[in-house]
């Protein structure tokens, strides 16, 4: 069976896409470690040498072209969610429950997290270093239109929120993120606090 989607794209960049969700929908069946070039070629319906002609570095490349398209659009899922929000603590709130939940919901990610993290989590290290600076950027027009404490620097609040919102989504610890009351209160009492000025 081929990936969904696969039938109607055409050129260099369709091809490319078939190829991706031909091996995703592999890893999703078998696991990282098993799937091979081969079997990504056989569901995207190419052959091998056009596997490695759009991914020359073979596996280790095509593995790791698979792991940022889907950590790509899961984050564009995050930005339907919160691009509407009109204040500060809306987008966080909204943005940490969601990703919480989508990436609990992600059957895929958690059988591979659970079953081969030694192969998944350095990739998604990398992953993580420029979905922080993009999260800071999302959230730095919130932070200038928001009122800030005295002497909090805008750039450094936003790298500030960006990297504890990660934490907080991998790992939320005592907070239990699926209820809307505790997530209000971590992101104003934990992640704003000192940030934005108590309210009166």
């Amino acid at each position: 069976m081929r990936a969904g989607g696969a039938g109607g794209a055409g050129g260099a960049e369709g091809v490319r896409q078939r190829i991706l969700e031909a091996t995703y929908a592999c890893v999703a069946r078998w696991g990282l470690s098993k799937t091979t070039v081969e079997d990504a070629a056989r569901e995207a319906g190419v052959s091998r040498a056009t596997v490695y002609r759009y991914f020359p570095g073979g596996r280790e490349e095509l593995m790791g072209a698979v792991v940022a398209w889907e950590h790509a659009r899961f984050f564009a899922r995050l930005y339907d969610e919160v691009h509407g929000a009109e204040s500060l603590e809306e987008v966080m709130e909204r943005g940490l429950s969601f990703a919480h939940r989508a990436i609990v919901d992600h059957e895929v990610l958690q059988r591979v997290l659970q079953t081969e993290p030694e192969l998944l989590l350095p990739t998604l290290t990398v992953e993580a270093t420029g979905t922080q600076a993009l999260i800071a950027a999302f959230l730095t027009p919130y932070l200038e239109r928001h009122p800030l404490a005295q002497g909090i620097d805008v750039a450094e609040a936003a790298d500030f929120l960006s990297r504890m919102a990660l934490s907080f989504i991998a790992s939320p610890g005592r907070w239990d993120l699926d209820d809307p009351e505790q997530v209000a209160r971590l992101v104003r009492a934990e992640l704003l606090g000192g940030i934005v000025p108590p309210p009166t």
